[in-house]
């Protein structure tokens, strides 16, 4: 399993856009021999056929958002209950939104994880600065960033920085995806007995 833990832990790995929660996520769950679980890749091909339907392009778009949101988080939160369950450490990967904002539905996704197995539930918050976060977008040029910049100030407007309000490890994203899950690590250290990074 890749950690000294006797249960197997839950490791959240939540962020705006393009602040590499993707890559960081595989980067840490190949480290710790973990099941990666990222909401993305979890649900992108039924969320295109979805996306195609109501002629939606954005997948932050309001109106797509409404019509998928929760399945698309109670998929992903399946299959880590399942892993768990199974002995498998589990890396998520989702912005995690609702979670981040509301106390209560961080404390019931933590109680659902937990109850799967007794083990760790752990945020990790990667935050960057607007202007960090812009230039990531410009110079990365995915297409599932093209909408957010043709409209940035409204992108802007809506994109929310603050801080989880429940417990969490803060990372600056910046840097390789290897350099951030060094950080990570330094500081789950005392939680999960990893031996030191170089």
């Amino acid at each position: 399993m890749g950690t000294a833990h006797a249960r197997p832990a839950a490791l959240l790995i939540a962020g705006p856009p393009a602040s590499g929660k993707s890559m960081v996520g595989a980067s840490l769950a190949k480290r710790l021999g973990a099941a990666l679980i990222d909401l993305d890749v979890a649900t992108e091909p039924l969320l295109s056929v979805i996306t195609s339907l109501v002629h939606v392009d954005d997948v932050d778009d309001p109106r797509l958002a409404t019509l998928t949101r929760a399945d698309r988080y109670e998929t992903i939160i399946r299959l880590a209950e399942d892993n768990l369950r199974v002995g498998n450490t589990v890396v998520l990967v989702a912005p995690f939104t609702e979670e981040r904002r509301n106390f209560h539905n961080w404390e019931e996704l933590v109680d659902r994880l937990h109850r799967a197995t007794g083990g760790a539930v752990t945020l990790i918050w990667l935050h960057l600065s607007r202007g960090e976060l812009l230039q990531r977008m410009r110079s990365r040029r995915a297409d599932r960033d093209e909408a957010k910049l043709s409209r940035e100030q409204q992108f802007l407007d809506r994109l929310d920085l603050g801080p989880p309000v429940g417990p969490h490890t803060a990372v600056h994203a910046v840097g390789s995806a290897e350099q951030i899950v060094d950080s990570i690590l330094k500081q789950l250290r005392a939680d999960f007995a990893l031996p030191s990074t170089a």
